[in-house]
């Protein structure tokens, strides 16, 4: 898959990015000369070549999504800290003579290497069935035929054709082209499209980039046409040069900022801890190695080891649910954004109504109907080349008038194409009697400025102040009638070879045509769901103020407050801010209105999706904290988007929402056990170290109790989470998780020290280590264990909220197990001793009470919103 870095640093030095001189000679050729250097010609390559070319060039690959092979998860198994100081203790314990420790430590090794190594792989192939959904195709010509194939099987030679919204496939020489315009902002980061042609003049002194008519790579077709051939492709490419030359800046999510907060946390605390303990041991039991040992097996037990592999499986399993519902995400670290996003942006076209048009209306400028207008609406759509919108397919689908509108008998002479500056396009035409007649088709507001008179019945008309003030009322009462409305101007002219937009002037405004797309029956309730579920929806739109104000009242969408592109554009920064906060429905809206609405409400705090299909729609795409779009967009739209939805759908989007609110919740499940375990740890393991003539417990011991929760959490990311915990968005909060910390932590001290006391004064274990470290070994496994239920809900554990079976079963077998080792085969080699009888109803009472504080303190913090 080809990847558009977001933001590209600067190269390491300009040397290091090796570019063939093909390139330069290519720019400089005719386009005979091209087709014969790259063995090719304009009927294209055949399949039988394009397999070879293919075998020998490699597939058009820049950067190769991140999946890894079976050997490297292995070894990413293999290197984690509580394997390496198992595997260290275990060859200690062999070159003393302890057989039985080392089988032991021997078999703990191979079973979390493999758990790990199980759980990865599992994650990273359903990652990769994922992406294999979404797929960018390029346009090219094979033995003599245009077809559609995907980007990676391209090769030099191909022929490809490019049109607005397309990817440039490859590093392409232009053959023709008409008012093409480039963006390459993700190479040189100029935000303005650059406009290309086939011919270049001189390519002496030029640099690569400033090539007029090579397009790379990376970049992508604002507007125009254009043909090319395919020079380089994949790693040989500018943007693959590149690729080992500069550093790529992926953005960081509040998520994955959070994450890293949390194990820079974890970290500080090891660095406290650990020497710490190591000096008090020293000091206090005057063995320098067993403290040396007993501290590293400490710093092993609060390393959060099993955080990438909970993190990596919760995100893998949330993207495959999310796919059941028709979400497939891109990019994972967008999941929490997601599930955190309070406001939704979208586009009113098939979001809200049924992306169905239906051409209802053709008529003149008195509203009459009038079949000459539909004629010069059928000739736009049928001639131009540019990209298609559902516009154009709902004139096109009337061919039942192309005989008679004798279509065959004309002949397209050139195009003027769409832009979002001047919202229409134009097409100039040869017509029967062989006139060149060009045809505009637009906004009507901006027809409007380009006509000098209007046509009724065969009649025409100045278009003074009066008549114009008549037509924008005719056009306003289509509108508010839920009609999208385009204007229909044409102008003859003189003949030669290409025309521009200079040309769009003194036209005849001829009629309208006017398009009817209903609002789907789903749009209400599902905006009803996400305004339930806390999520705000505003609409951004480039239509007018009349018909979205129309399909929104339909859909129960409050529009007290309708902002305009224009307006916006005279808004200082502040006043924006302000303004965006109370507004629903933006109108008559640029690329960049879109861009500067977003910016504003993420400087207000929120949370920002942006859901998009067009060209137009990519800068949004990219500024929102979470891109949506759908299977059907422009090829531009699907590689920015950090989401794809399968079904164009608002109630779709409020499924994956909930999806995305229920990984995060997962996640922060084992982040809130992993974090106040290891503080309430600290406190013990100091605590205990400085008064008893043993170490708390054998390094081990540690480590199986470590081994045994990792396997207790395994089944964390499949586990059910409460309606309340994805009611409303769930913005990642360190302050919250430092107030769980702080709070929850030590209500495990108390309950430590609560045992510490009962076996060193009930069952006098002063002079008996093992009998004290297996009395804490099994409390400690027994409540780390059982919290898990108090942690994982907002409710009161098993009564009113009860876990997935997978880990009830799994926490279970884990307590019975941690109950079942002190009388096991392998005791003596684990450091046990059988505990007496008393110790087991002491043992129920302790955690009975250390369930209720818990929950208690859990309540208390709830009441307090601290968490």
């Amino acid at each position: 898959m080809t990847i558009i870095p977001k933001k590209l640093g600067a190269p390491k030095h300009p040397s290091e990015i090796q570019v063939s001189p093909e390139i330069m000679e290519v720019s400089v050729s005719e386009p005979e000369q091209v087709y014969q250097k790259l063995g090719t010609s304009n009927q294209g390559l055949s399949e039988v070549e394009a397999a070879r070319r293919l075998a020998e060039h490699g597939p058009n690959v820049v950067a190769q999504d991140k999946r890894h092979n079976r050997w490297r998860l292995f070894g990413r198994a293999l290197i984690n800290p509580l394997v390496i100081l198992l595997s260290i203790l275990a060859t200690v314990s062999a070159l003393t003579g302890d057989l039985r420790a080392t089988v032991v430590m021997a078999v703990m090794v191979v079973l979390g290497v493999v758990l790990r190594f199980v759980q990865e792989a599992r994650a990273d192939t359903a990652a990769a069935k994922l992406k294999a959904m979404i797929s960018v195709n390029a346009t090219v010509v094979r033995d003599g035929q245009t077809r559609e194939i995907p980007l990676a099987q391209l090769v030099p030679g191909d022929v490809v054709h490019l049109a607005a919204g397309d990817m440039i496939p490859a590093d392409v020489r232009l053959i023709s082209c008409k008012d093409l315009f480039i963006i390459q902002a993700s190479l040189t980061g100029e935000s303005f499209p650059v406009e290309k042609f086939a011919i270049q003049e001189a390519s002496e002194g030029l640099g690569l980039l400033e090539l007029q008519n090579i397009c790379f790579l990376g970049t992508s077709v604002e507007r125009g046409t254009g043909l090319g051939v395919v020079v380089m492709t994949g790693v040989k490419t500018y943007l693959g040069s590149m690729a080992s030359a500069l550093v790529v800046q992926e953005v960081q999510t509040s998520f994955d900022k959070g994450v890293s907060q949390f194990t820079w946390l974890m970290i500080r605390f090891i660095l406290v801890m650990v020497p710490l303990v190591f000096v008090i041991n020293g000091l206090t039991k005057h063995n320098w190695q067993e403290a040396f040992f007993f501290a590293m097996a400490v710093a092993v037990g609060m390393t959060p080891e099993m955080l990438p592999m909970i993190v990596t499986v919760c995100l893998s399993k949330g993207a495959m649910a999310m796919s059941k519902k028709k979400v497939i995400v891109k990019r994972l670290n967008a999941i929490q954004n997601f599930g955190a996003m309070d406001i939704l942006c979208t586009d009113k076209t098939g979001t809200l109504t049924m992306d169905r048009v239906i051409l209802e209306k053709h008529c003149d400028v008195t509203g009459e109907d009038d079949k000459g207008v539909l004629l010069l609406a059928y000739l736009n759509s049928f001639f131009q080349t540019g990209l298609k919108n559902v516009l154009d397919r709902a004139v096109l689908a009337h061919k039942e008038h192309e005989d008679s509108f004798n279509i065959p008998n004309y002949r397209k002479v050139d195009e003027v194409p769409f832009d979002f500056a001047r919202k229409l396009m134009s097409v100039v035409v040869e017509t029967p009697e062989g006139a060149h007649r060009l045809i505009c088709k637009g906004a009507p507001e901006e027809v409007f400025k380009r006509c000098a008179q209007f046509e009724l019945q065969d009649k025409f008309y100045p278009m003074d102040h009066h008549a114009i003030g008549d037509m924008e009322a005719e056009y306003e009462q289509l509108s508010k009638d839920g009609f999208r409305v385009l204007a229909l101007a044409y102008k003859d002219l003189e003949k030669k070879p290409a025309y521009s937009t200079i040309d769009e002037n003194d036209l005849i405004l001829r009629g309208y045509v006017a398009f009817l797309d209903p609002p789907k029956d789903s749009t209400a309730p599902a905006i009803r769901a996400l305004h339930a579920h806390g999520v705000s929806v505003k609409i951004l739109t480039g239509d007018n103020e009349l018909v979205s104000e129309k399909i929104c009242r339909e859909v129960k969408l409050d529009v007290d407050h309708v902002l305009l592109g224009t307006q916006i554009e005279t808004m200082p920064d502040a006043e924006l801010s302000e303004a965006v906060e109370s507004t629903t429905l933006f109108v008559r809206l640029t690329p960049g209105h879109k861009q500067r609405i977003i910016r504003a409400l993420q400087g207000r705090g929120h949370v920002v999706g942006f859901m998009g299909d067009g060209i137009n729609d990519a800068p949004a795409l990219h500024t929102a904290d979470v891109g949506i779009s759908v299977d059907s967009a422009v090829d531009i739209a699907k590689e920015t988007a950090d989401l794809i939805l399968l079904e164009k759908s608002l109630m779709v989007l409020d499924q994956g929402v909930i999806e995305g609110r229920k990984i995060f919740a997962n996640i922060l499940k084992y982040i809130r056990m992993g974090a106040s375990s290891s503080f309430g740890n600290m406190f013990s393991v100091v605590g205990a170290s400085a008064f008893l003539p043993f170490v708390p417990m054998a390094p081990i011991q540690i480590l199986t109790n470590n081994l045994l929760y990792d396997f207790s959490q395994v089944p964390i990311p499949a586990d059910d989470v409460d309606p309340e915990q994805i009611a409303q968005p769930r913005p990642w909060s360190m302050r919250e998780i430092y107030r769980f910390i702080v709070f929850i932590g030590p209500c495990s001290s108390i309950f430590d020290y609560t045992t510490f006391f009962m076996m060193l004064y009930f069952f006098n274990c002063w002079d008996n280590a093992a009998l004290f470290q297996t009395g804490w070994f099994v409390e400690s496994i027994l409540t780390q264990t059982l919290i898990i239920h108090v942690i994982r809900t907002n409710k009161f554990p098993f009564l009113q909220s009860r876990a997935s079976w997978p880990v009830i079963v799994t926490t279970t077998v884990i307590m019975m197990i941690g109950m079942w080792l002190p009388i096991s085969p392998i005791a003596t080699s684990l450091g046990f001793e059988t505990l007496p009888s008393l110790y087991w109803p002491l043992l129920a009472l302790t955690l009975l009470c250390y369930v209720f504080l818990t929950q208690g303190v859990k309540v208390w913090l709830l009441r307090k919103a601290w968490i």
